[in-house]
């Protein structure tokens, strides 16, 4: 079991934020802990993540092969449920880990992070936004991993024109015309906010920090939140639509059934892969609403890696930590996976800038909020969201599904 362990500072240097220390010394205070001949950590992260982690761990330990015998074990865990996971067992958790960062604040509050010590050094070597994302009160937390923890549009140029990707009717019926599906996933409350997030009906975290206030039930106003539903079963009805999971989303790519869908920058390899140059990646697209046409919205994210308070390796953990979210290791992220540094330099390499899908991701972050919901958001919005998708087999009223909704959302 681990014990929890006080933090000592450990100084970054500019060339591990880079791709690692190559000749500095380590601070006097550390060197004893430097010179630990066995060290074993454990690390979460993305299932989808594997190979490239064992890559990062490989150059991690032919680095320090000097100084330790480092065994490291890899463990799959969801980004997404990775605070749940924690907070079950800090002490059984992993030394490492990757999650998404709307779960800062509830792994800080629970002991699991604690402030990052050099943290002028990660501030200046990462972007503004991540930052802010791995913050809590304005105090750094983890260490920022990408910036792109966002979704936008992915479509087949040989099915759309540039119009019709400016409309999620014109998409659906275009991919109706040609027997194929234009999906996204209802399943996930997260997705959903695409359709509330521009109409003036709101959802986001009290001062509290863990319940939600929520108004996408409203009843008056431009917009109404009954209006936002039928909206949805309109699109639903369409033969051309798919409520498919992001998984299902992939396989439909694949195997030709899907030729749009809505997505992130983790599927961009695999979605270049199947159409070549045909992939086109672009800002969500309006949808009709009470006779007006809104611009999607998004929630915008990053993924942090943070080190457990409770590991009994936290020297080594942190410097693993480090090496992780280092400027060459994000960019051997984003060769591998497609996925947007969070490092400055690297975010700026010509060559993540004129990656189609980030240029949709930044086209797509003036729709965009940073996502900040409370845990009792996501079920009820799933749930009504699946009835949408279902053409509302019950034929409830919907303001009495919306009612539901938000009770559930700002449940106490």
């Amino acid at each position: 079991m681990k014990k929890k362990c006080h933090y000592f500072p450990v100084l970054l240097c500019a060339g591990l934020l880079a791709g690692g220390c190559k000749s500095q010394a380590a601070p006097e205070e550390t060197s004893q802990a430097a010179k630990r001949a066995n060290v074993d950590l454990t690390v979460w992260g993305g299932e989808e993540d594997e190979e490239l982690l064992k890559e990062m761990f490989r150059s991690f330990q032919s680095r320090y092969a000097g100084e330790a015998d480092i065994r490291i074990t890899y463990e799959p865990q969801s980004e997404s449920t990775c605070k749940d996971a924690l907070i079950g067992g800090p002490e059984e958790g992993a030394d490492v880990f990757a999650f998404a960062d709307d779960q800062v604040a509830a792994l800080a509050a629970a002991g699991i992070l604690e402030p990052i010590a050099d943290e002028e050094s990660i501030r200046s070597a990462s972007l503004t936004a991540a930052v802010e994302a791995a913050s809590v009160d304005g105090v750094l937390y983890a260490y920022p991993l990408t910036a792109d923890n966002g979704y936008f549009l992915y479509y087949n140029k040989k099915y759309f024109s540039e119009q019709d990707i400016t409309s999620m009717e014109q998409m659906v019926e275009a991919a109706a015309k040609a027997g194929k599906k234009v999906s996204m996933d209802w399943s996930s409350a997260w997705y959903v906010y695409a359709f509330f997030g521009n109409t003036g009906l709101t959802v986001g975290l009290n001062d509290d920090g863990i319940t939600n206030y929520c108004t996408w039930n409203g009843s008056d106003g431009a917009i109404r939140g009954v209006d936002v539903a039928q909206s949805m079963l309109d699109i639903a009805a369409s033969p051309g639509f798919a409520n498919l999971t992001d998984t299902d989303f992939m396989a439909g790519v694949q195997d030709g059934t899907v030729i749009g869908g809505v997505s992130g920058v983790w599927n961009a390899v695999a979605v270049k892969e199947a159409w070549g140059d045909d992939m086109g990646a672009a800002k969500l697209p309006s949808y009709t609403c009470r006779g007006k046409q809104v611009q999607m919205a998004s929630f915008s994210g990053c993924k942090l890696v943070g080190v457990n308070a409770y590991s009994a390796d936290r020297y080594w953990a942190d410097l693993l930590a480090q090496w992780i979210v280092s400027e060459s290791n994000q960019e051997l992220r984003f060769r591998l996976r497609g996925q947007g540094p969070a490092n400055i330099n690297a975010a700026n390499s010509p060559e993540v800038q004129n990656a189609p899908a980030i240029a949709a991701l930044l086209e797509q972050s003036e729709y965009s909020q940073l996502q900040r919901v409370g845990g009792k958001f996501w079920d009820p919005v799933a749930e009504f969201s699946g009835n949408m998708a279902n053409g509302n087999p019950s034929g409830e009223p919907l303001q009495k599904q919306l009612d539901e909704m938000v009770e559930g959302v700002t449940a106490r």
